[in-house]
């Protein structure tokens, strides 16, 4: 019998091994010196066998079965199918922590032209995907309305399906607009930072204008549906709000998921909100915030999750879990979802584009006259993947993890800093620290909120194998 390789760290009294394809298992101190000395009982053995890390023979079916759930914990990047459009730079706000320098509501030169949309309609044209996303981002795309409905127009003739979600500030909403919202294919993402004292703080500034969105989000879900519109809290790691309050705030619209989100250090907003060598700080009030939810869900009619934690969970389950761009491995850059700003230039994500307006580094990857640089793209996705990564490879949480270059361009401006030293490893192995306590809790608390957040009907303790 051969053991598949085997990564560790220590965890509460033992040990936490897991292999290349994501199978986990916790071990006491005596298991991991039998594995390292070359000295594993029948038992042993038996246990890895059974579980997935041990095969007999090349392409028996442990081995092919391991091949399998090693290849599944790959993202294997599709056709061009999600599409960020910057319409406008103009915005009615002049929000605190603004991540690409909007300009204000009345400057000329920062809409698209009517050559640009030309170009945009071309560009959509030729991709070849049948279900695509378009996602309309600015400054406040809601001051084109015109452009956002020639784009839809033309969208849905198209393509086989579409979805078009619209990053609005909700401050100013025409009826025009609204009934622009009201389609079936068209969802909003909106913002609001925690409690109304904090949002006032960074976005909206004086109580009228946060009365107002306040009462423009409350009819948004009313006239929209649930469903359809969603909203994300931005919070300053120096000021952080209660934990409670935002549960509170999130709960009084009826939100069951919250995406919590540290002041963004890739654009303009690192020149106001100081965020470096603060990771240790948003990594424990996260964690608090887990622990804030699961008791909250325990008598919720309603259990609510933390978006972001729920992804990095499913993705230690099982593979497959691709949906957020920023956590895929590899994480190939320009392939599958691409960002064309305000003046007709591509960029590989909406943070590349934040990078290269504050002019750190320009991440910008063509345009839409002269297309796409693929020479510049394959530069970038040198560093695509974790997978044989020298820093990575000795890692267990490495099949959950990913890879995120323009992160660390925009911290540190290179890409060859060891990865325990970046902010993505140190955010990411916090969450998956906490993940796994939480896998191995025997707390009926925990385990009712780790069904919601996984998907099931019922935690299966058994999902978090032991081996004594």
């Amino acid at each position: 019998m051969t053991v598949f390789p085997l990564k560790f760290k220590p965890f509460g009294a033992g040990y936490l091994f897991a292999d290349d394809a994501g199978g986990y298992f916790k071990a006491d101190a005596h298991f991991l010196n039998r594995y390292a000395t070359g000295k594993l009982t029948a038992l042993d053995r038996g246990f890895l066998e059974a579980n997935g890390h041990a095969f007999n023979e090349i392409d028996d079916p442990a081995y092919m079965g391991f091949a399998y759930r090693w290849a599944q914990r790959l993202h294997r990047p599709q056709e061009l199918n999600y599409v960020i459009l910057v319409p406008t730079l103009r915005c009615n706000l002049a929000c605190a922590y603004c991540q690409v320098s909007r300009v204000n509501e009345s400057t000329p030169g920062f809409d698209w032209t009517d050559e640009t949309l030309e170009r945009v309609l071309r560009f959509l044209d030729a991709m070849t995907s049948a279900s695509v996303k378009i996602e309309f981002q600015g400054g406040e795309p809601l001051l084109r309305l015109d452009l956002l409905e020639k784009v839809r127009d033309f969208a849905r003739r198209k393509f086989q399906e579409v979805f078009f979600t619209v990053c609005t500030n909700l401050q100013s909403v025409s009826e025009e607009a609204w009934d622009f919202l009201d389609a079936s294919d068209v969802f909003v993402s909106t913002s609001l930072d925690g409690e109304f004292s904090t949002h006032e703080r960074q976005r909206t500034v004086n109580a009228k204008d946060t009365q107002q969105f306040v009462s423009n989000l409350s009819y948004a879900i009313e006239r929209l549906g649930q469903g359809k519109v969603s909203a994300l809290p931005t919070l300053d790691i120096n000021q952080l709000p209660s934990v409670s309050e935002i549960i509170d705030t999130f709960g009084r619209f009826g939100f069951r998921s919250i995406f919590l989100r540290p002041v963004n250090h890739q654009g303009f907003a690192r020149k106001r909100f100081q965020t470096t060598g603060l990771e240790d700080k948003w990594n424990a009030y996260h964690a608090d915030f887990i622990d804030a939810l699961i008791e909250d869900n325990w008598t919720a009619g309603q259990p609510v999750e933390e978006f972001y934690f729920t992804h990095c969970l499913r993705r230690v389950l099982r593979g497959g879990h691709n949906q957020h761009v920023d956590l895929r491995n590899p994480n190939i850059l320009g392939r599958d979802y691409i960002v064309i700003d305000y003046d007709g230039t591509f960029y590989p994500t909406d943070e590349a584009r934040m990078v290269t307006r504050v002019g750190q580094v320009d991440l910008s990857i063509g345009n839409l006259c002269d297309g796409i640089d693929q020479s510049k793209l394959d530069v970038l996705n040198q560093e695509s993947s974790n997978s044989f990564h020298p820093d990575c490879i000795h890692c267990p949480y490495q099949a959950a993890c990913g890879a995120d270059v323009v992160d660390d361009l925009s911290r540190y401006g290179r890409i060859d800093l060891p990865k325990a030293d970046t902010a993505f490893c140190r955010r990411h192995t916090a969450i998956f620290d906490k993940i796994f306590e939480l896998l191995y809790s025997a707390d009926e608390k925990v385990q009712k909120s780790l069904a919601f957040w996984a998907g099931i009907p019922e935690f299966d303790p058994s999902l978090a194998p032991v081996h004594t």
